[in-house]
């Protein structure tokens, strides 16, 4: 069967991947435990649900405003001011199906075949396969676990050329929990506006930051016009399968990007977009006791991981992923299986030790892997014990 190019391009989900792969030997009875997943392991809060319980009793499950419902783009405009000090209105802002949407949306509408956008290495999968999707081409940008994934002006500069017109940021990070500093962060916007180049800023995790500060970077001077700040209510709220997500920019661009979304796919989820203007009206006071469990997983991972022959780790300051280094296992073997890649390590550690994990080279960095801590302390310790078990098998 034939298909067009850009779907031939296109990569799949490692992280989905993995998620069916745990849920292929679940069925067939194997006790998995998975450190793929991407989303936090809480409920969504009760008073979300019961607002979006009033709205299908009050018969709201209509379509709305193809770009979100006016009070939720109200809500979301006095978040952005009250959290992160960026003045926007209700016309600037697009409600899209998730952040991924979101991101989608932005492609589509500023680029194009020719056009270049810079990725910083590592990389969220979906990010260069996106950009591709435009018609566009990804220029990777490779920073360093020495230089905990800061960004400088020159690295940035090395990727840029008269092709570019974007560049993808993302702090916090996934895969690596890096939070970018104010100088990372000022590199990023003094090369954008000396270069005329658009920042996509990908701050859904930016509720989950332990060590150091969030700043968005819209913020910055002269960043503001050339910036589209992107959020979702997945990770903060614990929404993800609600699909809200949301963009904020320039006028004229949030009313490019409403529509292609109204050709594309039409308004949001209603009774979701209903959840959300709820969630961000009400102070999210369940956020430290996450913040919390998080940090105590976390550091149980990370001293765990560094207890391992052959595994090193930094201690990721957000989000919920450890990215270790694991590239002096390669090489090594147990019994008949060698680990030769990033790849063969993920499938030994799913195949001998019923732990899921996923791959650095889904992310751009070969060398490592990625593990979610965003699920239950003792099933923290017990897939660890696993992993570690695993590993001292291998000689």
């Amino acid at each position: 069967m034939s298909f067009t190019k850009r779907i031939n391009a296109l990569q799949p989900s490692a992280t989905m991947a993995v998620i069916e792969a745990a849920a292929r030997l679940r069925a067939q009875g194997v006790d998995v435990i998975s450190f793929g997943a991407g989303e936090p392991d809480f409920d969504t809060p009760k008073h979300i649900v019961e607002a979006a319980n009033k709205a299908l009793a009050d018969g709201k499950t209509r379509y709305t405003p193809g770009s979100g419902t006016q009070s939720l783009k109200q809500a979301i405009a006095d978040k952005l001011k009250k959290d992160n000090g960026l003045d926007y209105q209700a016309n600037q802002i697009v409600v899209s199906n998730g952040g991924k949407h979101s991101l989608f949306n932005i492609m589509m509408t500023l680029f194009e075949a020719g056009d270049e956008v810079l990725v910083l290495t590592p990389y969220w999968v979906t990010y260069p396969e996106v950009v591709k999707l435009s018609g566009a081409e990804p220029v990777y940008v490779e920073t360093h676990e020495a230089d905990h994934f800061q960004v400088s002006k020159e690295q940035l500069l090395a990727g840029v050329t008269e092709r570019t017109k974007g560049m993808i940021i993302n702090t916090p990070s996934n895969p690596s929990g890096a939070v970018l500093n104010r100088d990372s962060l000022q590199a990023i916007v003094d090369v954008a506006v000396e270069n005329d180049i658009w920042i996509i800023s990908d701050e859904c995790y930016e509720a989950l930051v332990y060590d150091g500060e969030h700043i968005s970077l819209a913020s910055f001077e002269q960043a503001y016009d050339k910036t589209i700040t992107v959020q979702t209510m997945s990770k903060a709220f614990a929404m993800t399968g609600w699909r809200i997500g949301y963009a904020a920019t320039v006028p004229e661009l949030a009313s490019a990007m409403g529509k292609f979304q109204g050709q594309a796919t039409g308004c949001p989820n209603s009774i979701a977009q209903y959840a959300s203007e709820a969630a961000l009206r009400t102070e999210p006071l369940f956020l430290a006791d996450w913040r919390n469990q998080f940090i105590q997983r976390r550091n149980y991972m990370i001293e765990a991981l560094n207890q391992m022959a052959g595994v090193t780790c930094i201690m990721p300051e957000g989000a919920f992923y450890a990215f270790p280094k694991v590239s002096a296992l390669f090489g090594k073997k147990a019994g008949d299986i060698q680990i030769q890649s990033d790849t063969d390590l993920t499938k030994y550690l799913l195949d001998v030790a019923h732990i899921t994990v996923v791959p650095g080279s889904a992310f751009g960095a070969p060398e490592h892997i990625r593990l979610s801590y965003a699920t239950s302390m003792e099933a923290i310790k017990t897939g660890l014990a696993r992993f570690a078990e695993a590993v001292h098998k291998l000689k």
